[in-house]
């Protein structure tokens, strides 16, 4: 096997190089808290679209070591070669395996194609048997259309009118305005296509038409809403119309789902708070929010990593026995601490205040970089990163 000593190398929000040991570490503190938050039973067989980083990391870890479910992890990752390290993903999904036992398995590939829905439709027949649950918790920024060969690319853009306000310039720390054209018609149609729910109920439909849904099967996807702050570049922007069109989605599987396998199941959307993503820290005013957004809350005590959003998700509505509570339009809320009046109200008062003098001192940027470096294993508390690591990692 191949060593290496490998260090960050970040470009604004992207991180070229991931760490072994580190993505271990983080995905052995995330089943930590999942082991002590869970019943430890309950789950049988859940299917994780999407099941390297972020929430769908996290539903993986939850679901498994939380709730005793046995799983199959889809994901597009990137295996070490070499002295190249693998992405941070690859690492993550690794170190699941090794913890679970044998209750993890993984395929790799584009799960927006209909190759690998077959192929897991294959697996899953040969392995598992049919399905309690599926997460759907696909990022990705281009999708290629199963039935065309279209490639769709999504934009984060307002619609309407351009979109001015300010943002943190990550690679100098500084705060910055920006300024964005509003999307065109073409470029709402597209991030719709990638980020919608078409893909979605695809997968549904394959697992349904495949008899893989067990009586009672659970599917969830994941969304944002947001505070004022970020209402024009995000729900009210391209993106906000994917996600519309998601939840829109949401009830069309429901009623599918139920003709089949009862009351009981159904699809929801899960609107989830704002946390250090690759994903969020693309989005331009974003990074800025999480960061006020991290000191107010920790300071009234109510803030939850990705790993605790997972476990109150699970406990609290989608576990077996468990009748999801939902808001007006049928979406459960565990954004619900970020949303309280108390919180917004005073984010939106550092808003005002904050300026590149005083970043650090009323944000808690400090924490929102070290948390994007903790996405791909580095700034990780016991891990030597002067000693050379093993790059390559298989899959199970």
């Amino acid at each position: 096997m191949a060593q290496a000593v490998i260090n960050p190398r970040i470009r604004g929000f992207v991180c070229l190089t991931s760490h072994p040991a580190g993505c271990a570490a983080n995905v052995a503190r995330q089943i930590a808290v999942a082991k002590a938050s869970g019943p430890g039973r309950g789950l049988g067989n859940v299917l994780v679209i999407g099941a390297s980083a972020g929430y769908g990391l996290a539903s993986l870890i939850t679901t498994v070591f939380g709730h005793g479910a046995k799983a199959l992890a889809v994901a597009y990752e990137r295996p070490g070669q070499g002295e190249k390290a693998a992405s941070a993903g690859w690492y993550n999904i690794a170190a699941v395996q090794r913890a679970a036992g044998g209750a993890v398995k993984a395929i790799n590939g584009d799960a927006f194609s209909d190759a690998l829905k077959q192929q897991v439709v294959e697996a899953l027949k040969a392995g598992f048997g049919k399905i309690d649950a599926v997460v759907y918790s696909l990022a990705s920024p281009k999708r290629k259309d199963p039935a065309s060969d279209t490639v769709w690319s999504s934009v984060l853009k307002p619609i309407g009118a351009p979109y001015a306000s300010k943002t943190i310039d990550l690679d100098s720390d500084t705060i910055k305005p920006v300024s964005i054209a509003q999307a065109t018609d073409a470029e709402i149609a597209a991030t719709i296509q990638v980020m919608g729910g078409d893909d979605w109920k695809r997968w549904i439909d394959a697992l349904l038409a495949a008899d893989l849904l067990a009586p009672g099967c659970r599917t969830v996807a994941y969304s944002y809403i947001g505070p004022q702050l970020t209402h024009a570049i995000y729900r009210a922007g391209t993106i906000g119309r994917a996600k519309d069109h998601l939840e829109a989605t949401a009830a069309l599987l429901s009623a599918s789902i139920r003709a089949r396998c009862g009351a009981s199941a159904g699809a929801w959307v899960s609107v989830n708070k704002a946390l250090v993503t690759q994903a969020s820290s693309a989005i331009p005013v974003v990074p800025l929010y999480i960061s006020l957004l991290y000191k107010i809350m920790k300071e009234k005590q109510c803030h939850e990593g990705t790993i605790e959003q997972m476990v109150r998700l699970w406990r609290d509505h989608l576990a077996p026995g468990k009748t999801p509570a939902v808001d007006e339009v049928g979406r459960i809320r565990v954004d619900d601490w970020e949303m309280r009046p108390d919180v917004q109200a005073a984010v939106a008062a550092l808003w005002e205040q904050v300026d590149s003098g005083n970043l650090l001192a009323v944000s808690d940027y400090a924490s929102f970089k070290r948390e994007f470096r903790q996405l791909f294993g580095f700034e990780i508390d016991g891990v030597d990163y002067t000693v050379p690591v093993e790059t390559e990692a298989a899959w199970a």
